[in-house]
Parts: structure tokens; C-alpha cells; sequence
């Protein structure tokens, strides 16, 4: 018990400092970059530019991309949130403005990082390139989420786990499938 204790104070510790982080850059390159991740808008977008401009390898690097990034939001935000009821962090360890714009669903896991590294992670595969393209914004993504308030740290880890998961899971699921199939194959074929 004393270990979570002491990973809940770590938590808290870090979050009050990362929301205290006053920087010029965090100022002008954060709040652009949680818009851009609203609503998944940005990974949408690389989507489309990896699918319009990448050949073949762009198409499926898209389309594991757009899957893995739907089964981390069902897995962070459908399940996970429903589990968790976890608060916010509180208002006054945030000292600036963005605080009134947080969701009030619950604070875990973080459903931004979960979507931002199950993309990401899923994209990495078939274009290693375009996946560290997208690891850049990922992670700005996962920072601010601290920074704004939205989030405790823990929240962030846990969605990044979550989207990494979400990512094996989509690129296993053909192998998979295709192994089940055979086995059913086989079968009926002994049993004839």
C-alpha cells in the first residue's frame, strides 16, 4: 500500500509542475497541437496524406493507422473510462486559463494518447518513416495533456499502454484470423 501511495504522490507532484511549466514554447506550440488532436483530426489527416501520396505502403500504413487508432478509443474511452471514474486533476494546481475546457468524463485513461500512440505505433510498422513522423506530434500530444490539466501523468502512461496494445492487437488480427481459418479448414477436412 505504501508503494501506491507513494506513486499517487509522484503523480500529483509531477502533475502541479508540469501544469506549472511557463514556457514561451509550451505557450505557442501546445495549445495548437491539443486542437489539431481534438476529435482525431490530426491523425485523419496523416492518414490521408500517407494513403494520397504513399503508394501501397501509404494505404496500409492509413489503414492500420485509422484501426488501431478506433480500438484504442473504444478500449480507452468506451471501457476503460467506464471502469475508472477517476477526477481531473483539481482546478487550483492549474494556473492558467485552459482549465474551464477540460471534459468531464473521467481523467483515466488518456483517451488523446491512447488514439495519438495506437496510430502512431500502428503506422510504424508498415512505414517505419511516417511512423516517426507521427511520434513527434504523439508526443506533444501526450505532453499536453499534462500541461493543460486535462491529465495526471499516470493517465498519459496508461493511454500510451492502451494504444500500444490497440496496435499489436490490429496488425496481429489478420495472422490470427488467418490461423483460425486454417485450423477450421483442417478440420472439416479430417472429418470428411
Amino acid at each position: 500500500m505504501e508503494i501506491l501511495d507513494a506513486m499517487r504522490r509522484s503523480d500529483h507532484r509531477l502533475t502541479r509542475r508540469m501544469a506549472a511549466w511557463d514556457s514561451a514554447w509550451a505557450r505557442q506550440v501546445l495549445p495548437p497541437v491539443e486542437e489539431a488532436a481534438k476529435h482525431t483530426k490530426l491523425w485523419w489527416a496523416a492518414a490521408v496524406i500517407m494513403a494520397t501520396s504513399g503508394g501501397g505502403r501509404g494505404r496500409r500504413a492509413a489503414a492500420l493507422g485509422i484501426t488501431a487508432m478506433g480500438v484504442a478509443q473504444l478500449l480507452s474511452n468506451g471501457v476503460a473510462k467506464q471502469l475508472v471514474e477517476r477526477p481531473r486533476p483539481p482546478a487550483e494546481w492549474i494556473p492558467h486559463d485552459g482549465v474551464e475546457d477540460r471534459p468531464d468524463s473521467s481523467s483515466f485513461p488518456s483517451g488523446h494518447t491512447a488514439a495519438a500512440t495506437a496510430f502512431t505505433a500502428a503506422v510504424a510498422s508498415p512505414w517505419p518513416a511516417a511512423g516517426a513522423a507521427c511520434a513527434v506530434p504523439a508526443v506533444l500530444v501526450a505532453l499536453e495533456r499534462v500541461c493543460s490539466g486535462a491529465h495526471y501523468p499516470s493517465d498519459v502512461a496508461a493511454g500510451a499502454a492502451i494504444g500500444l496494445a490497440a496496435s499489436a492487437l490490429v496488425r496481429a488480427a489478420p495472422r490470427l484470423l488467418m490461423c483460425r481459418l486454417g485450423k477450421q479448414a483442417g478440420g472439416r477436412g479430417l472429418a470428411e
